[in-house]
This record gives structure tokens, C-alpha cells and sequence, in this order.
């Protein structure tokens, strides 16, 4: 980090205020990592949770949308990044998800020389855009959402953070989960959307740096681990924050996975850019009106934390990862309501939404809730008619 760098510069315009109070988090308080250690969270159920992505159940369930065919998707699209996580569990590594990605092949000692940032950045994100990213930002590193250590599954503790402290910028990448799937939300099915968001992330992440590396320089690929990722996406002006806790951006809402790559390549940075999720989400209650367990605050943003894995210090809105990821555990697969219940999720390529779009950012916004409100999509679409419309659509070029 630059000597005259303010971390705080454009906070506000990100859509969060860090006040005096502020802690830097551990990886060791997020509620996947107290699903391990901590038995105010862990069960029998958190346990059963984590091992149904690996191993079959013992008993298949008949239940629309967590029948074997849906586990077995959503397990197969979650393969790749389960790959490189346990690649390394033999040295204590769980690679995108504690630790981040190792670097497999050395760059050469001669960089290239980088006479403009600003075009640099424009070949970054060619680059990204040609390995698959769906949205490219660029921002510089912030020591405050880097996790004060990382966490060890196998001794339950705390350990030291490897990202070092020289890298100046930090890429970050945004990929589409898909709709359709996200649709069929809840449901051991609709978690196939994470997993191929989380594989497609993989993918760029590390091709993406490695093409840094190439150039002779540093780069760390990074998914789940080492550092928050919503900040930094809000830095690099990828979207905004929404009331259920998560980045809404223009093109697809708040239905994205984010990855982070932090380099000492010059690069210029991004700037946060406002298009009215705040005001919007002001009016709207989709997402907490819908949370099953009431986990969504349905107030202003604040500084108010539930628990020790809210962040301290930050006035944002702020989901109570408890009984959400209670949730989660009892119907044995991610929950996504609030992404499919929320207005921004939309296909915003067609011109009757990008219309929407722009009058939610205006004084009209309660204008378009109403028009969300009116035109809302059906509670969920069934998993079997899900898999029914795709095969039944599908066309075999071989027939």
C-alpha cells in the first residue's frame, strides 16, 4: 500500500462506514470455519452438511429437488474447486476456501515493462474476460478486509496469514450464478449454481495469474480465503451492497461469486459506482420478508453485530449467520431465497429490464417496486420441472 493511500477514501461512496469501533475479522469466526470448532454451531447436521458434497447419503430422499439426481449435480459441479481444496490437505492446506492457490510454475527473472497502468488494466481485463470472467475491477490492497489469520480445519486453530503485505492492487472477478437454477431455490439442485459459479472462478482465478506471473510478476489467487471479498468487489466498482448482505451488480443482480487476485503489477484502479441499490433497498423488504428464519434486518443499515461472525466496527446491513446457516444444515444444502426473491435479480439483457433497472436508481423507485412487486415471478419453480424443461428442450445435434 502506497504511504498516501487512506484506506477510508470512499467509503461512503462503497455503501458502508467503518467507525472507531472496528475489528479486523479471523477466518476462524466465519460460520463455515465454526461449523468445526465451535459447538455453539457445530451438530450432527453441520457435519452431515459438509460431508453430503463428498460422499453419497445413506438414504436418498423423495422430496422434489433433494433426490439423488439433484445431489448428484450439485455435487459434480462443485468437483473442480473440491480438487484443488483438498490437493493440499495433507500440508494443512484447503486451497480457494482457507489457504489460497499455489503457484504451480515460477515466472521468468525479467518483467515486462509497464510504461501506462491505465493499459495495463485494460489487458488485465481483456485477459480475465478470455479465461471466462463475467465482470473485471481492479482497486487497491486494504489491510482492513484482509482476515487477521487464516484458519486450520485440522488443528481447529488459528494460523498465520501468508498474503504479504507488498502487493499494491487487487484484481477481483465476478462470475454469473445461473438463473434458472437459482429459480428452483430452495433445493439440494439449485446449489449447482454455486458450485459451477465456484468452478468458473477457479478457472479464471488461476489462469488469470498465472498470465501475471508470466509477466514476472506477483500474483495470489484468492476465492473464499484470506481476505473479504465484498469490500473489495465495492472498491472496484463492481456493484453495490444489498440489504441481505450480499453485491448487487447491473448486469446480473445479486446472483454472483467473487474471486480476488492481489499483484504488484501496475495497475490503475476502479472507482465505486452507485446506480441506487442503496436507496432501493431502503424501501424494499423482499429478501428479509422471504428468510425463512428471519436472519435479514429489516431496518436501516447499522453497526449491530449478532454474533462473533459479523464483522465489528461497520455500519452496513448485516445478515445473522446463525440461524441462516441453520438453515442451511436443516434442509441438508445452501439456501439462495434471498437472491431469488430479490428485484435486481433479473436478465437485465433485454430491454424492458434495463428500463427497470434505470428507474430504480431514480426518484421513482418505489415506482419500480411496485412494478416488481406486481410482476414478480412465481414463489419457486420445481426442480422437476426443471430438469423436465431442460432435457425436453435440449437438442441433440446428433439426432
Amino acid at each position: 500500500m502506497s504511504k498516501d493511500f487512506d484506506p477510508a477514501e470512499r467509503d461512503l461512496d462503497a455503501g458502508f462506514e467503518v467507525l472507531d469501533s472496528f475489528e479486523r475479522f479471523s477466518q476462524k469466526n466465519d460460520i463455515y470455519s465454526r461449523a468445526f470448532w465451535d459447538p455453539e454451531v457445530r451438530s450432527e447436521k453441520t457435519d452431515r452438511f459438509f460431508e453430503s458434497y463428498r460422499t453419497p447419503l445413506k438414504e436418498w430422499k423423495s422430496v422434489d429437488g433433494f433426490r439423488q439426481r439433484d445431489y448428484a449435480l450439485r455435487n459434480a459441479s462443485w468437483h473442480l474447486p473440491d480438487i484443488f481444496a483438498e490437493l493440499k490437505e495433507g500440508e494443512n492446506r484447503r486451497e480457494g476456501f482457507l489457504d489460497p492457490f499455489t503457484v504451480h510454475r515460477q515466472g521468468p527473472e525479467e518483467r515486462i515493462e509497464v510504461d501506462s497502468p491505465t493499459e495495463m488494466s485494460r489487458e488485465i481485463k481483456y485477459v480475465a474476460k478470455v479465461f471466462g470472467a463475467d465482470l473485471v475491477g481492479i482497486t487497491a490492497y486494504d489491510e482492513r478486509w484482509v482476515y487477521t489469520h487464516a484458519y486450520s480445519r485440522q488443528g481447529e486453530t488459528e494460523k498465520e496469514q501468508e498474503l504479504p503485505t507488498d502487493l499494491p492492487n487487487v484484481i477481483v472477478i465476478v462470475q454469473e450464478m445461473d438463473r434458472d437454477l437459482i429459480d428452483t431455490v430452495p433445493s439440494a439442485l439449485s446449489g449447482t449454481a454455486t458450485g459451477v459459479g465456484y468452478s468458473h472462478d477457479t478457472l479464471v482465478l488461476l489462469g488469470l495469474a498465472q498470465y501475471v506471473i508470466n509477466l514476472g510478476y506477483r500474483a495470489v489467487a484468492t476465492m473464499n480465503d484470506t481476505a473479504l471479498a465484498i469490500p473489495y468487489a465495492l472498491k472496484a466498482g463492481l456493484g453495490e451492497y444489498g440489504r441481505h448482505g450480499l453485491l448487487i451488480t447491473k448486469e446480473f443482480g445479486p446472483r454472483v461469486r467473487i474471486g480476488k487476485i492481489f499483484t504488484d503489477l501496475p495497475l490503475d484502479h476502479d472507482h465505486p459506482k452507485a446506480f441506487g441499490v442503496t436507496e432501493f433497498c431502503t424501501i424494499c423488504r423482499r429478501c428479509s420478508d422471504a428468510c425463512p428464519v428471519n436472519a435479514i434486518p429489516d431496518g436501516q443499515p447499522s453497526e449491530v453485530t449478532y454474533n462473533k461472525s459479523n464483522i465489528r466496527g461497520v455500519r452496513k446491513w448485516t445478515v445473522d449467520a446463525e440461524p441462516c446457516f441453520k438453515f442451511w444444515t436443516n434442509q441438508n444444502s445452501d439456501c439462495s431465497i434471498c437472491v431469488r426473491v430479490c428485484p435486481y435479480n433479473r436478465d437485465f439483457k433485454g430491454l424492458w429490464p434495463r428500463l427497470w433497472l434505470w428507474l430504480a436508481g431514480t426518484r421513482l423507485r418505489r415506482l419500480a417496486l411496485w412494478i416488481a412487486d406486481l410482476f414478480a415471478p412465481p414463489d419457486r419453480v420445481s426442480p422437476s420441472v426443471w430438469w423436465r424443461k431442460g432435457t425436453q428442450t435440449y437438442v441433440d445435434p446428433n439426432r
